[in-house]
């Protein structure tokens, strides 16, 4: 009977053993289902500040002031991609555990390329999720989570709730691509004078000037006999919401001070009646070779859809002729056009 306790006590403690190594070693290896699972983020409401760092060492913070994102020097950003951010901290969820014959590879990849996420609460630091890339399937994303507390080595295969897609493009530290693309955010009782000039074709040029509660329009600088003031109103509208559509990422320095030694097309001057002035360089994309039509109807060689233009910060940026159109082609709006006024 005495041998037969000896034997279960013995018994008792090897199992108490093996379950604190198999504890330590579930902990060690990434697999605690407490803590080192826990991506998620309940309450998004209460994230503040979003610190993003990518495997080319590029860092941006964003952060939230008066329930609005910005970056860490207070400048605008572009908030739709701080709405998936959160969408995403709310909605990932685990997937699975990554095979153990990958481990390895997985893991020496993950430590050279990988974008690392810090997210604060209420001006704490709460959690780093450290971003990999995709599964094969490309329905999961290799990720490791840092807390506090712990620290993962060992990757997990992670994805959002109710989505099939990877997760790593919605985290990116590229400031050019967090810069607000507002050109003009104007009504029309703000503009008091705009003027665009034309120069490789300086019949298309013209101008509106506020005048108490008139307006004078000019082609070539001699005014229009007749002004459909409806018409004016519609034309100032279209400058309530203009954005350009992409940072420069195609030219170097060099060919940017080229560019902007080179004659525009069209110069775009805005006045507003506080007193700001914005003026806009339209310079052409070069196109493919090709000859296409463009909006006048003219047959053109440069790219007929998109143009370059200095902002008036300096900066060089990419834009749609769709888009700004409705500012530079007066013909529209107006009774004549501008090679039918006479001289």
């Amino acid at each position: 009977m005495k041998k037969k306790s000896i034997i279960l006590v013995a018994a008792i403690v090897v199992l108490g053993f093996l379950a604190f190594m198999a504890t330590n070693l579930v902990r060690n290896s990434g697999k605690s289902d407490t803590e080192l699972l826990e991506f998620s983020i309940e309450d998004t409401a209460s994230v503040d500040k979003i610190m993003i760092t990518d495997a080319f060492n590029n860092k941006f913070e964003a952060v939230r002031k008066n329930g609005v994102w910005v970056d860490k020097d207070g400048n605008c950003i572009i908030q739709a991609p701080i709405l998936t951010m959160l969408e995403t901290f709310k909605n990932v969820e685990f997937k699975g555990y990554v095979p153990e014959n990958s481990r390895k590879t997985i893991t020496n990849r993950m430590a050279s390329s990988h974008t690392k996420v810090e997210i604060f609460q209420n001006g704490e630091w709460v959690k780093t999720w450290y971003v990999g890339f995709s599964t094969q399937d490309h329905y999961g994303t290799y990720m490791l989570l840092e807390t506090p507390d712990e620290k993962s080595d060992l990757p997990v295969i992670m994805k959002i709730k109710g989505f099939n897609g990877i997760i790593e493009p919605r985290f990116f530290a590229d400031a050019r691509r967090w810069k607000c693309t507002q050109v003009f955010a104007l009504e029309r009782d703000q503009i008091a004078y705009v003027d665009v000039k034309f120069y490789d074709n300086p019949s298309r040029s013209f101008s509106v000037a506020k005048e108490g509660t008139n307006y004078t329009v000019k082609h070539q600088g001699r005014p229009l006999p007749a002004v459909d003031t409806n018409m004016v109103i519609r034309y100032l509208n279209n400058y309530k919401k203009i954005h350009y559509e992409f940072v420069n990422y195609d030219l170097t320095d060099k060919q940017v001070d080229s560019l902007k030694r080179s004659k525009p097309f069209c110069v775009l001057t805005v006045k507003q009646v506080s007193g700001e002035s914005d003026v806009l360089k339209m310079y052409r994309l070069k196109g493919n070779g090709t000859k296409t039509m463009n909006d006048f109807g003219d047959s053109v060689s440069y790219d007929a859809n998109r143009f370059w233009c200095v902002l008036p910060s300096g900066e060089l940026v990419k834009c749609q002729y769709f888009v700004f159109n409705p500012l530079i082609m007066g013909h529209i709006y107006f009774a004549a056009r501008p090679e039918e006024v006479e001289m």
